[in-house]
């Protein structure tokens, strides 16, 4: 007896994405809220090059996971992604598991973005934090920052919803923003920078870099949306995998210019001081013109947008492919029969991730770190099934090829496992308890449940 799986009667999902659309959905992917909140805690935390060396050394170790994604994504141009490298070197429980991984790695960062929003708003008008309602973690929760957050995910939530052309223009015209806002950045710096800021170069000894590197999976993932939207994208197999490559590295350059730019103009002590380091070092880079910052906080938000609305995209495409695949109850695979949208997946995600303004600033932290840990498992576990996959099926059609396949999935596996082990108990950078560790032990227990009752699972009982 077979699963219970969803059989749509059109055509499914509508390959729509252009080269364009697909670098600027995944760069774009990986830019977000961090680069604006969060430069200042990497600097004070390693230093300038400290901090500029561990997101290289993590641009290291993604670009070597990237191109073992790369390779399977152009072999497989399908919404199942790693959902479908897993099922395929290893079957049915593997591919749970990653497909399991990943959806809190983006659920984590839909989160993430569904509460930066509402704090941008506050940082432009302080007026809004009135009408106290709770507290949430030491968090003051105020009616309007909580309305800010609940409606821009609810409007997040209908772009995607009418269709991934709506979103993809949506992520154009955002990305031009956020790339005038960064070029400025640099060329102020350029003028107005003072090398002396960025001493001392290194801070806190290997400790403090290490601290900045088990951050970086979480910051960059995104290139990893890529291999779900893979069927909505109407360009050959190959050049899926080269763009996939190609955007970690912008992402890498991205990074370390805005680390090298915010040290330069800012010293530590106002750094320490700036609730947005980036934002103030674009003040300072123009001689102190508030204009200037604002627009760069408006790249912030364009960036949170992008983020936002490309992980959108990744999770719903997901949650599909995993409904698709009798892994999930089979409601969730409902295409929309005039959007060509998998929209029920989509209002799943969005009932999730709107609850997370209700917790408050606090679930900044958790949510980067609960999904940093997800990226690394899915990691993990994708590069082990490339391995596989390389020995069992040599011949299997690769329009993408990693030149020397050994080294890239050697290099990817070991250095999966080593990030790994930075999170378990006894690392300097493990997840704290109890509100990080109580996310992925939810999670997995949620999984469990959820493999148990699955129609796949179900169908495969022996009778």
């Amino acid at each position: 007896m077979k699963p219970k799986v969803w059989t749509d009667s059109g055509n499914g999902l509508h390959a729509a994405l252009n080269k364009l659309d697909v670098i600027l959905l995944t760069f774009g992917a990986m830019l977000g809220w961090g680069w604006v909140i969060l430069t200042g805690e990497w600097i004070l935390s390693a230093g300038a090059f400290g901090a500029a060396a561990a997101f290289v050394l993590g641009g290291i170790f993604v670009s070597f996971v990237s191109l073992v994604y790369a390779e399977l994504s152009s072999a497989m141009p399908n919404s199942l992604g790693v959902i479908g490298f897993c099922r395929r070197a290893f079957g049915t429980r593997i591919s749970f598991l990653c497909g399991w991984a990943v959806i809190l790695t983006f659920l984590s960062v839909i989160s993430f973005e569904t509460v930066a929003f509402p704090n941008v708003f506050a940082y432009l008008f302080p007026d809004i934090l009135s009408g106290y309602l709770y507290s949430a973690a030491g968090f003051e929760i105020h009616a309007p920052w909580l309305l800010i957050g609940v409606g821009s995910s609810l409007l997040i939530c209908a772009v995607n919803y009418r269709g991934v052309r709506t979103a993809a223009l949506l992520q154009t015209v955002l990305m031009a923003v956020i790339l005038l806002a960064g070029i400025l950045l640099a060329g102020g710096t350029v003028v107005n920078g003072k090398p002396e800021n960025l001493f001392p170069l290194f801070s806190n000894g290997p400790h403090g870099v290490l601290t900045v590197v088990v951050m970086t999976p979480f910051i960059y993932s995104g290139f990893d949306v890529i291999p779900h939207a893979a069927e909505e994208m109407n360009i050959p197999p190959r050049k899926i995998g080269q763009l996939l490559v190609l955007s970690v590295g912008l992402a890498v350059i991205w990074y370390v210019s805005i680390i090298l730019c915010v040290s330069c103009t800012l010293s530590r002590q106002q750094i320490a001081s700036s609730a947005l380091p980036t934002a103030d070092a674009m003040a300072a880079a123009f001689g102190g013109n508030t204009a200037a910052s604002r627009l760069l906080v408006a790249g912030g938000v364009a960036g949170i947008v992008t983020c936002w609305n490309a992980f959108y995209i990744g999770a719903s495409r997901t949650v599909y492919a995993m409904s698709r695949e009798g892994l999930l109850p089979a409601w969730f695979g409902k295409i929309h029969p005039k959007y060509r949208t998998p929209s029920r997946a989509i209002l799943l995600i969005m009932v999730l991730t709107t609850a997370a303004p209700f917790f408050g600033a606090t679930v900044l932290k958790w949510a980067a770190n609960a999904g940093s840990f997800a990226t690394v498992v899915t990691y993990l576990l994708v590069s082990v099934s490339y391995l596989r996959l390389r020995r069992r099926e040599p011949d299997m059609p690769r329009p993408y090829s990693a030149a020397r396949w050994r080294l890239a999935g050697g290099g990817s596996l070991l250095l999966s496992a080593v990030m790994l082990a930075a999170y378990l108990p006894g690392s300097p950078a493990s997840l704290s308890w109890p509100y990080e560790w109580v996310i992925v032990g939810g999670w997995a227990v949620l999984g469990l449940l959820f493999y148990l009752s699955s129609p796949r699972r179900k169908a495969s009982r022996p009778r």
